[in-house]
């Protein structure tokens, strides 16, 4: 299939009659015709490039040059809900940032007391669906990359469940200006980075519209609240009771995949893959770390943030894996709406696609 064009950006009325999805259909699409099949076969096309372009992404920012398309993006993903978006042609969307990456499915478990509500609770276990992927264009390993893992939680733990599912998504990623980690064993993600916005280079530009674009939009341009996890499944007499922060960190012990220049979906791919073995021979996993307590410095696109009594309250295990297009161009990621109060429903700053506070 053949790449996107720019359109499909905007929210739809698809994306309105959202009621919820299968895990079954969403991880079948993400895991249906991968780039390569058999990963790591002799013979098979190398992984694709998707660039990251200021032209692309600037596309309509002129009064004479509408519509502005990162601008009907970024409401998008926040706006909708919906889990899959396959356009009118059925080739999906363009991500106009995080274009290359691959997909993940596993279990989501929850093992220790949090004081938490929803699937933050002791015992909670969930299908995953995530997404690992770059800011940016470069994805080897030897370069300065801003990684970052988002997920979507199911809340079942029955792959045929017959029913369609709300779903509730989280964000995480490492410094907006990107990290010099050259394995993803050592990449700390979290719903609240530092921007040290100088190391992106001549991608700086890119960050002052995301930044700026976002900020109009849903005022937080740099953190990601949680509680769609903490009111998944909740009786809603319950109150929510919603960590602040969340970091995610692969679990030590795990392997270190080598290899100078590494693309990360290959060193992920090995984690649960043998090279020309399409039945998955390990797994890789990650640990959830939850604190309510953070403080910030700095000003837009310069901040910092120190955190104190990290929590280790459970754990993602992925045993199944695709670098795909669908799961470049098909799956969709919402981004939860900013609340002033994040366990307070009525506080939210945009409804009905409007920004009212």
């Amino acid at each position: 299939m053949s790449s996107v064009d720019d359109q499909n950006e905007e929210i739809t009325n698809d994306d309105r009659r959202y009621r919820g999805s299968l895990f079954s259909e969403v991880r079948d699409a993400v895991l249906h015709q991968p780039y390569q099949s058999p990963w790591g076969a002799p013979g098979q096309p190398g992984m694709p490039r998707y660039k990251v372009n200021l032209r692309r992404f600037a596309q309509g920012i002129l009064p004479f040059d509408k519509p502005f398309r990162f601008w009907q993006a970024a409401a998008r993903t926040v706006d909708s809900f919906a889990d899959l978006r396959w356009g009118t042609d059925g080739k999906g969307f363009r991500r106009l940032v995080h274009p290359n990456g691959i997909c993940l499915t596993g279990l989501w478990e929850i093992t220790e007391e949090t004081g938490y509500s929803g699937y933050f609770r002791k015992g909670s276990r969930a299908l995953i669906v995530g997404r690992y992927s770059i800011c940016c264009t470069e994805p080897r390993r030897g370069y300065t990359r801003s990684l970052s893992l988002v997920g979507k939680l199911f809340p079942t733990t029955d792959p045929d469940h017959p029913e369609p599912l709300r779903t509730a998504n989280f964000i995480t990623q490492q410094d907006f200006g990107g990290e010099h980690t050259d394995y993803i064993n050592d990449a700390v993600t979290s719903n609240a980075p530092d921007t040290r916005s100088w190391r992106r280079g001549w991608g700086f530009p890119i960050l002052i519209i995301t930044g700026v674009v976002l900020k109009l939009i849903d005022k937080e341009a740099t953190i990601r609240e949680l509680y769609e996890i903490s009111e998944l499944g909740k009786p809603k007499w319950e109150p929510t009771r919603t960590p602040k922060f969340m970091r995610l960190r692969v679990t030590p012990g795990q392997e270190r995949i080598e290899g100078d220049g590494l693309d990360f979906r290959d060193e992920i791919m090995a984690h649960i893959y043998k090279k020309g073995d399409p039945v998955p021979k390990g797994n890789l996993t990650f640990d959830i770390d939850v604190t309510d307590e953070g403080t910030q410095k700095g000003l837009p696109l310069f901040e910092r943030r120190t955190f104190n009594n990290w929590k280790h309250i459970g754990r993602i295990t992925f045993d199944r894996a695709a670098a795909s297009y669908n799961g470049d161009h098909v799956i969709h990621f919402h981004h939860p709406k900013w609340r002033g109060n994040r366990n307070d429903a009525s506080t939210v700053l945009r409804v009905n696609e409007k920004r009212v506070r």
